[in-house]
């Protein structure tokens, strides 16, 4: 049996104990018991090693996902082959590693240019405040539909990925997920205008009861939730990610509360929760800070998932150009730690989603991966459900590790299926 084999078993058996953990009534799944501040890259991404020059780049295939690996000092080139028509996202997620030391200042900056080095974006991302080493997210982007823009036509493209490092940074290496999608040009011409006006008043949150929701450890495994109110538990240095499907037309509204403990020292931005578009692009962030007494702030009002957004003025409106799965991470400082102790804090999450769902607009071809600007129903029904942390995971996991594992993830999915019937004649009883 080859190495790996082996390595893809242990994934397997991993994702699918968390998945069981998470269906099972009256579990909880294993991230609430034993939590960990690691990432949770996904599965099937594919090992790339970023280069020193756009010489020796090597090629990201759109619609993949990738692992590389940021040094301390210098810069990062990846290659990539572009159409002339498609919009082009490039998320990267910077991870660094366990008893990392990180500053207000530190983080990274990811450009994408062409072959004769114009920038068509660069975008940064920071620790902040917090101090707090955790997964942050940068972007690049092509956008061929901009009349502003500056890379057009089809051939080669290069990412590039900087670390900023601010006071105080310990050295080492930080690791890297890439996700390269695609969205296609429209079929028939569309307003080249943002919407002028929306309703920005923040409504009230959802004031139900809320319902246990453990998060998963990446956007891999980002736990599916709807409109209403969850809660978990977060360990300092530890984040959470949740996904909402929020279709076209729909405007999603997000608070975030940290429960109260013993009254103690004051922690700067304790709570983080940032949300990220379906390509993975930042939209908005808020971070709470703490003295041992309850906590909540909301998002600042989003505009309506609208194609047009794109050609607005704001950055935070940009974002909501399109429709499908809008992640929140949610990370607890790790001077949590230090001021309370390292036990779990309790976290409520209020979700809201108001509006009138729209019909999308005629796109040419679908998007690469397929289905990635879309809310199905499958997506609606994960969100209702929980989907069982990691379930896409787990799908992708059964692609991979192909035959070698294959009588292990049989069994597994026979009585994943048993407990989900079980689970809908007792709902329909």
């Amino acid at each position: 049996m080859g190495r790996r084999t082996v390595r893809w078993r242990g994934v397997c058996a991993a994702v699918v104990g968390m998945a069981l953990a998470a269906l099972l009534p009256g579990q909880t799944a294993l991230a609430a018991s034993t939590p960990s501040p690691s990432y949770a890259f996904a599965p099937d991404a594919r090992q790339v090693t970023g280069a020193a020059t756009t010489s020796d780049a090597e090629s990201l295939d759109i619609g993949e996902t990738y692992r590389s690996t940021l040094p301390a000092s210098g810069k990062l080139y990846y290659r990539l082959v572009l159409d002339k028509t498609s919009d082009t996202y490039v998320s990267v997620t910077a991870v660094p590693r366990a008893g990392t030391t990180v500053s207000t200042g530190g983080g990274i900056r990811v450009y994408l240019q062409d072959a004769d080095s114009r920038s068509c974006s660069f975008e940064s991302a920071y620790f902040g405040a917090s101090r707090s080493p955790r997964p942050i997210v940068a972007w690049g982007a092509r956008e061929a539909f901009s009349h502003r823009a500056l890379c057009k036509g089809s051939g080669l493209y290069y990412v590039r990925v900087e670390r900023i490092d601010g006071t105080d940074v310990s050295p080492g290496e930080w690791e890297l997920e890439l996700a390269p999608v695609s969205e296609s040009h429209l079929d028939r011409a569309e307003a080249t205008k943002a919407p002028q006006s929306w309703n920005s008043t923040p409504p009230q949150p959802p004031t139900d009861q809320a319902v246990r929701r453990p998060g998963g450890a990446g956007f891999d495994e980002a736990v599916p939730v709807k409109e209403g109110v969850w809660s978990a538990d977060v360990a300092p240095g530890q984040t959470l990610f949740y996904k909402v499907p929020v279709d076209w037309g729909q405007q999603l509204h997000v608070t975030a509360e940290l429960g109260s403990t013993t009254r103690g020292r004051y922690v700067a931005g304790a709570l983080i929760t940032s949300l990220y578009n379906p390509a993975r692009m930042p939209v908005d962030d808020v971070a709470i800070g703490y003295n041992g007494t309850q906590k909540t702030d909301s998002l600042d009002p989003l505009a309506p998932v609208d194609y047009t957004n794109r050609y607005d003025s704001s950055r935070q409106v940009r974002a909501m150009r399109f429709a499908g799965s809008y992640y929140l991470a949610l990370h607890l400082s790790s001077a949590m730690a230090e001021k309370y102790g390292d036990k779990p804090f309790g976290v409520t999450l209020r979700v809201r989603i108001d509006g009138t769902t729209e019909a999308a607009p005629a796109y040419a071809a679908p998007s690469d991966p397929r289905g990635l600007f879309e809310v199905s129903a499958q997506d609606r029904e994960a969100a209702a459900e929980g989907g069982g942390a990691g379930g896409d995971a787990l799908m992708k996991v059964v692609a991979v590790a192909g035959i070698g594992g294959g009588s292990l993830v049989l069994v597994v999915l026979g009585a994943w299926t048993v407990v989900a019937r079980r689970r809908a004649a007792g709902a329909v009883g």
